[in-house]
């Protein structure tokens, strides 16, 4: 069922045809945007040990839609945080795909793409959204439900311990990436999802990003990389990464 369109934002922004892209948690998901409406979308499982889905995921979405790749507009990944594996994944692929056919690439914080799962069962007003970072810690990000059914950042991305989050969303509505540790606590569990861009105002993700230079926010080295730095008393050969 397709969502209902939003009344469109005075500013100018690249809607045509859009491939949307967010592989930050397990529930993967690609979509078609168009004109602002959500056109399609599709269900991609992420995680390790898994075979790569995205890609022939993108191709069944455009094909559904009667679209080509040489159709897009523009292409937006989800920027993380979240797996570091998958979001390099999704990156990658949302590079290939804006270099093939000439188009900008956008950057959307994933953050942001699960907290507009809750636009419809909050009020207008702030929240904040956490998604696990890990080693106690969670990455957390401020947000302000506006009254016209879209959601923007409030903050910039912040990590930190679950004592400090129950100090720091005190009295605000709390959203939990897929789980919490601690459910009782929050006010809703929400998941990113790539059909949630046309809920996040423009001005959060309509500048273009560099293809040579944009990466995802990974909010931290992977595992792997920590270990190996650890071992070795030395900071990871950016050859072995790149």
């Amino acid at each position: 069922m397709s969502a209902p369109a939003l009344p469109p934002e005075p500013s100018a922004t690249p809607r045509a045809l859009l491939l949307v892209l967010e592989a930050s948690s397990t529930a993967g998901s690609v979509a078609l945007i168009a004109n602002g409406v959500r056109v399609s979308v599709r269900p991609v499982a992420m995680g390790a040990g898994r075979e790569d889905q995205l890609f022939p995921a993108v191709q069944a979405l455009l094909a559904e839609a009667g679209a080509t790749v040489q159709q897009l507009t523009g292409v937006v990944c989800g920027a993380g945080p979240g797996s570091f594996t998958s979001l390099r994944i999704a990156a990658s692929l949302a590079k290939g795909l804006a270099d093939g056919v000439a188009v900008p690439l956008f950057a959307v914080s994933s953050l942001l793409l699960a907290a507009a799962d809750a636009i419809d069962a909050l009020p207008a007003g702030p929240g904040v959204v956490h998604a696990d970072a890990l080693r106690g810690e969670r990455y957390v990000l401020d947000v302000m439900f506006d009254a016209d059914g879209r959601v923007r950042p409030t903050s910039a991305l912040q990590r930190m311990s679950l004592e400090q989050l129950e100090v720091h969303a005190a009295g605000r509505p709390r959203l939990a990436v897929l789980s919490s540790p601690a459910p009782d606590r929050e006010t809703r569990i929400v998941t990113p999802s790539s059909a949630n861009l046309q809920r996040v105002v423009a001005s959060a993700w309509s500048r273009a990003v560099s293809l040579d230079r944009w990466e995802p926010e990974y909010g931290r080295l992977a595992e792997a990389q920590v270990k190996w730095e650890a071992s070795h008393g030395a900071p990871l050969p950016t050859h072995v990464i790149s």
